[in-house]
């Protein structure tokens, strides 16, 4: 298994070289050269596997030859194994063939913890066999952060500096990064709003002198090995409402596209899926752009849902690149545009992307009025983000075919939300009951990319 890049001229690597590389030396994003097929029979044979058989099913392919197949079971083992379910993502029913995906029962109560957990066993495996050590810089809009720093903190291969938007985080968020005590562990509230975080941190991917001098390496939904393992629990839900014998169509809220990006490889890889549904808040770069309006970028507003808030989505890019055919140059030329403030979608590249995706978009007041209308209906109480993917998802869903919606974070991640929409102030897991009576440990840091690599330099040298 191969990987080429979204801008056509960097180095073809295999899976592991990809995942540790993270962003690709000429600035785009690894994608598998041709996505492996899976055959309905197989698809069929799924239902009611354990989740960690289901993702070595779905994942084996695109690793290639990178870890032999125990070492490979072994490293999906240990990804999950502290997941707080059984089922490690299960469904509830809402309504009459709406269903919801809980996602949020890993370490940090949110669907990062599918991909991070997977990736920090996938890296220590492949480090330690080579004796290497890497530094990890990645940015967050909240949920990223901590579900990295869960992943890599302790491990002996790995240095990690999480960058997020100082102020512009639940408290639950960034306790989760400020909070864990192990010192190759480095939390940064960094001046300015996610883009912000992005931009510095492509910044220091681009800068090779540096990247190559701390061993660079990322971990944000730039890397594809983050994109593969949210592929899995589009599988392992759609079996458990009737695929392959009927279509199911995803709802999923999404800021930075890696979500419902890994449920389009899901349906090129032969998963009957109707409609993947982008569901966006008031920062509606994503609905505004698939509805034909192209993709300028404005002011990012804060909202209720903080970790959707977001004008760059850096694996739309991802997306653009297989609605263009493939023609690395078009990327380059789309990304130019974009840092001079947006750009417009060809109309063949338009109608492609419209193919596969519909989108829609949820108000601060229609979030909260979801908020406690699925509640009274169902008793499911939901955070924000997944809030606005139900809102969505009710007008987006067609009769016959069943909806599943991606709840993306556990709705005590965002307590004054939730507590100012329908009274109740959710509680944190037993496990995580101390969160508020542990010591903080976190650095503000300018929106400077030279400030910014010195201080990871101190840090590394220290």
């Amino acid at each position: 298994m191969r990987y080429i890049s979204t801008r056509g001229t960097a180095p073809v690597l295999n899976f592991e070289e990809a995942m540790l590389s993270g962003l690709a030396r000429d600035g785009g994003l690894y994608v598998p050269q041709e996505v492996p097929q899976i055959t309905l029979t197989e698809i069929a044979a799924l239902e009611g596997q354990p989740y960690e058989a289901i993702a070595y099913k779905i994942m084996r392919p695109f690793v290639g030859d990178v870890f032999s197949d125990l070492e490979f079971q072994g490293i999906i083992d240990r990804a999950y194994a502290g997941f707080g379910h059984a089922a490690r993502a299960p469904l509830k029913q809402l309504d009459q063939g709406h269903f919801l995906l809980e996602l949020f029962h890993g370490p940090t109560l949110a669907f990062k913890d599918f991909a991070m957990q997977l990736i920090g066993q996938m890296f220590q495996t492949a480090l330690g066999r080579k004796g290497e050590r890497v530094t990890i810089v990645g940015a967050t809009s909240g949920d990223t952060g901590s579900a990295a720093i869960e992943a890599f903190r302790g491990l002996d291969n790995v240095d990690v500096f999480i960058l997020y938007p100082h102020g512009r985080i639940s408290e639950v968020q960034r306790r989760q990064m400020t909070t864990p005590a192990e010192a190759n562990v480095h939390a940064l509230a960094m001046d300015g709003d996610f883009d912000d975080c992005q931009a510095r941190l492509k910044d220091m991917f681009n800068d090779f002198e540096f990247r190559d001098g701390v061993r660079l390496a990322g971990v944000n939904s730039i890397n594809w090995g983050r994109v593969l393992a949210q592929v899995v629990y589009y599988f392992s839900s759609a079996v458990s409402v009737g695929a392959p014998h009927r279509p199911v169509s995803f709802t999923v809220p999404t800021g930075n596209f890696g979500d419902i990006f890994a449920g389009y490889i899901a349906k090129q890889m032969g998963l009957p899926i109707d409609k993947l549904v982008v569901a966006t808040n008031q920062n509606d770069i994503l609905h505004r752009c698939l509805s034909g309006q192209g993709y300028h970028k404005g002011e990012t507003v804060p909202s209720i849902s903080p970790s959707m808030d977001i004008q760059v989505s850096s694996n739309f890019e991802r997306a653009l690149f297989d609605s263009y055919d493939r023609d690395g140059p078009a990327i380059v030329q789309l990304m130019d545009e974009l840092k001079a403030g947006g750009f417009e979608v060809s109309q063949g590249a338009l109608q492609v992307l419209q193919s596969h995706y519909s989108s829609g978009r949820a108000s601060e007041e229609e979030t909260s009025a979801t908020i406690i209308a699925t509640l009274e209906k169902s008793g499911e109480l939901l955070c924000p983000h997944s809030a606005i993917g139900v809102k969505v998802a009710e007008a987006q869903r067609q009769r016959g075919t069943p909806m599943i919606t991606l709840a993306t974070a556990h709705p005590a991640k965002f307590p004054v939300a939730v507590k100012a929409a329908c009274g109740i102030h959710p509680p944190l897991p037993a496990r995580m009951a101390d969160l508020y009576d542990k010591d903080e440990r976190v650095t503000r840091v300018p929106n400077d990319l030279a400030a910014l690599k010195e201080h990871i330099k101190g840090q590394l040298n220290a």
